[in-house]
């Protein structure tokens, strides 16, 4: 029987969980490779999960009211699901971006009519980052004394510091995992932007087996937005388990959560197995999403995880990174 879906809220969750057979069998890969496909969400990344979330939350707590303007800062996904979630809600939504964002995710932000604006355009960061005083919790406190000054009643999501977006992936993401598998994940890979995914993750499955193990993935720092002239770059990453990295820099949620193993990864190498991926088993992924599949690569391959289902968790896809130089166009057809 046919159903007709009249909110896009009710589009969000129950992603595919895809093992890359015919990657595998061209890398002699022995373990399974389980790839959520989490651009199966209605605007297309696993932050739409989290944004409807924090969204439902506010209004649950009376902090969000009809024709409220929502404020966040965001490297793009977050917005976008924010955006979607709020046109379709009735509100407005105001979305300070990270430098550095491909022209995709800005104008699909611009179609969805967000006010879109820079983080440079927060009094005081662009201060905070030439001179080395810059924190998460710094750049919070600055939006919201901005936001403060303007007129328009808002509410600031701060996805950052912001319980329901690790709490939906404890509470749907990890369900649904769990039961694809019948229970059966003994190695979880995750990227780490606010740390909402990996963290919510964590709980769950250690709650289910204390014993799976927990890989973090963060770009190479040579292949961090700003931090080189590398053109090869991985978005949406935040570094995680550099030694050198103050706290005081990384998503609050990061701080203090216990993982495995932290793994490295080159836009370069990223890049490469995107690429194949699309060729080998028809998937599209996005750099961050590449990204943990070539982490969850190094990991299949060490003999003692032969036969392990090690589930990769993959943002978004490709279409947000076709101006990148992820999927070049070598010359034009037409």
């Amino acid at each position: 029987m046919s159903k007709i879906v009249k909110n896009i809220a009710d589009l969000v969750g129950h992603t595919p969980l895809f093992e890359f057979v015919k990657y595998e069998e061209n890398n002699n890969i022995n373990a399974h490779i389980l790839g959520k496909l989490e651009y199966f969400n209605p605007s297309g990344s696993v932050k739409d999960r989290a944004a409807l979330n924090m969204i439902l939350a506010a209004e649950r707590d009376g902090l969000l009211h009809p024709g409220d303007t929502i404020v966040e800062n965001t490297s793009g996904n977050t917005g976008i699901g924010l955006a979607a979630f709020a046109a379709s809600r009735g509100y407005k939504l105001t979305v300070f971006l990270e430098p550095g964002q491909s022209a995709e995710r800005q104008k699909m932000l611009r179609a969805y009519g967000v006010d879109l604006k820079s983080m440079m355009d927060v009094p005081g960061v662009p201060e905070a980052l030439g001179n080395g005083t810059f924190t998460t919790q710094f750049y919070q406190d600055a939006i919201q004394s901005y936001c403060d000054a303007q007129d328009t009643p808002h509410y600031f999501i701060n996805q950052l510091a912001n319980l329901a977006n690790p709490g939906v992936h404890y509470d749907t993401t990890g369900p649904e995992i769990w039961e694809d598998t019948d229970g059966k994940v003994d190695i979880l890979v995750a990227t780490s932007g606010t740390a909402g995914t990996i963290t919510g993750l964590a709980k769950y499955f250690r709650e289910k087996n204390p014993d799976i193990e927990i890989v973090a993935v963060q770009a190479d720092p040579t292949s961090r937005p700003g931090g080189s002239e590398n053109p090869q770059t991985i978005d949406g990453i935040a570094p995680f388990g550099d030694p050198g990295f103050p706290d005081g820099a990384k998503a609050p949620f990061i701080v203090g959560f216990n993982y495995n193993e932290c793994i490295d990864v080159k836009g370069e190498d990223a890049y490469a197995v995107g690429r194949e991926l699309a060729q080998s088993d028809g998937v599209f992924l996005g750099q961050s999403a590449a990204a943990a599949v070539y982490a969850a690569t190094i990991v299949a391959k060490r003999p003692e995880n032969a036969g392990k289902n090690i589930v990769a968790m993959l943002a978004d896809n490709g279409m947000k990174y076709l101006s990148t130089n992820m999927y070049p166009l070598d010359k034009a057809v037409l």
